[in-house]
């Protein structure tokens, strides 16, 4: 399987030079999506916690690669190194808060703190450094060689980082403490018998989150150039949730699968009729919750493991 993963990146980032740029834009907004649903999957999925914060850890990645860029003289690279960073420390404080607590707790927490992130942005005390309500313009990353397009780069990099984030999350979800996560996740009381941290554990696992999606964040942040508070609403949170859910939030797979959806299927229903899309959009989302509980990634698997049993 890491062959055939290996193989498949590889022969992604080989066809991003046979499409034009603004077919290699759409699918490096499809890379960044799987990048922030991978985090989803590890803190939803495998330590089976819920957020609304993702929009907040989202924008946290891109106004810091947007601050670094505009009021430093540092190289805009750093963005990729600092953002997850933040993203980390944001999300840990988060999972420190909500996480030994119930999900309906954890829900409203998560909802106070998306909620109040494009607020804290326009506060006039630290205005100068977000730029308030006008948000804040960054350059894009120069590309290491002339012949590759500024688009090219970026579904390049951002490729890339999802090969990394993947392979991290696998071997992480297969080590101790991905074991403990599933544990905190399936009885934490039996968890916490056994000698797991529950709260400390799921406040890692929040942390990772959080890290994913201030990746993600920058990386949209270079391909959009510009970050404003508007960009990082409660909407966001909820599409992301969607993605995660449609994709299959128990597999990373299920991760990629869900950033193709958020990128692609709203295509797919503006073209079946105007001034409907929005409606079409919902009764064909909740159609594929209703028929794939566990996403597409659960229901390709399953289809799998049929087709195998029949086999003589």
């Amino acid at each position: 399987m890491r062959t055939v993963w290996t193989m498949g990146f590889v022969a992604a980032a080989a066809l991003s030079f046979c499409l034009p740029d603004f077919i290699v834009f759409r699918f490096t907004q499809a890379v960044i999506w799987s990048i922030a649903l991978v985090g989803l999957v590890m803190l939803c999925g495998v330590s089976g916690q819920f957020s609304f914060a993702q929009a907040a850890l989202f924008g946290i990645g891109g106004y810091g690669a947007a601050i670094l860029g505009t009021h430093t003289p540092l190289s805009t690279y750093w963005g990729l190194v600092l953002a997850p960073v933040l993203g980390f420390i944001a999300g840990y404080g988060l999972g420190r808060v909500a996480g030994p607590h119930s999900l309906w707790t954890q829900a409203l927490v998560t909802y106070a703190f998306a909620i109040a992130f494009p607020q804290l942005l326009r506060w006039r005390p630290i205005e100068h450094w977000t730029g308030g309500v006008q948000g804040l313009y960054l350059d894009f990353p120069t590309p290491p060689l002339e012949a590759l397009s500024n688009d090219r780069w970026a579904f390049l990099m951002a490729l890339s980082l999802l090969a990394a984030g993947l392979w991290l999350a696998r071997n992480l979800i297969d080590s101790r403490a991905g074991r403990a996560m599933k544990a905190a996740r399936d009885q934490d009381l039996a968890a916490a018998a056994q000698g797991i941290k529950v709260g400390q554990v799921r406040a890692m696992a929040s942390g990772i989150a959080g890290a994913y999606l201030a990746l993600a964040g920058c990386l949209s942040a270079y391909q959009f150039g510009f970050v404003g508070p508007m960009a990082y609403n409660f909407a966001l949170s909820i599409q992301m949730l969607f993605g995660l859910v449609v994709g299959g939030m128990y597999s990373l797979g299920g991760a990629i699968l869900g950033g193709l959806f958020l990128q692609f299927f709203p295509d797919v229903t503006a073209g079946l009729g105007k001034g409907l899309s929005a409606l079409l959009y919902a009764v064909l989302l909740i159609a594929a919750m209703v028929a794939m509980p566990d996403g597409v990634a659960g229901a390709l698997s399953r289809l799998a493991a049929r087709i195998k049993l029949r086999r003589p």
